[in-house]
């Protein structure tokens, strides 16, 4: 892919922020409601709280995922980080490509299934099991934060040869560039008699 123009790449990276934050308060908040649900002695407010968690599943789950994971991929291949040049960009495409998987199939499930028994007006199902995957999500996302801030482990295999082909080739640019201004410095010849 060639690379992005500035203005784009930044429009791109903009959008993948506030994305991925918005996935991540998302997440916090489905967290919240599970304990909520699980934790509390009223029946009305635990089926509130499924409730409210089955629309916020429903409607925000899969769109932030699935554009933090399309955001971010754009943007992997269309810098020069790249998506298999670095460690810590390829960590994070795998755990958003694992993180969404697991949130659009499992937990939306889940929340469905555990909704359903309440809607169906039966007693409220213990939710705890409601706790763990927003939770371990919660971690990963602060995770992909702290790495993409911090940009930790260097390059891949692959991202040393490329990078050994660039300094390659900016070597062989200097070499025709040196050896074009000795050319030009070079004395002209000298004009023969007319």
């Amino acid at each position: 892919m060639t690379p992005l123009a500035r203005p784009v790449r930044r429009g791109f990276l903009v959008a993948h922020v506030a994305v991925s934050v918005g996935w991540l308060g998302l997440t916090l908040c489905l967290l919240v409601l599970a304990v909520t649900g699980a934790v509390s002695d009223s029946a009305a407010t635990a089926e509130a709280a499924y409730r409210s968690m089955k629309i916020f599943g429903d409607w925000l789950v899969a769109p932030l995922a699935l554009t933090a994971l399309a955001t971010g991929l754009v943007l992997s291949l269309g810098t020069h980080w790249g998506l298999v040049r670095h460690r810590w960009v390829l960590v994070k495409f795998v755990l958003t490509l694992i993180t969404a998987t697991a949130s659009i199939f499992a937990l939306r499930t889940e929340i469905n299934r555990v909704a359903g028994e309440v809607g169906a007006g039966r007693p409220v199902p213990d939710g705890t099991q409601l706790i763990v995957p927003p939770s371990v999500a919660l971690a990963c996302y602060l995770f992909m934060t702290a790495i993409a801030v911090t940009k930790p482990w260097g390059a891949t295999r692959w991202g040393r040869g490329a990078r050994e082909r660039e300094r390659a080739g900016a070597r062989a640019g200097e070499r025709a560039r040196a050896e074009g201004r000795g050319k030009a410095v070079a004395a002209p010849p000298a004009r023969q008699p007319v």
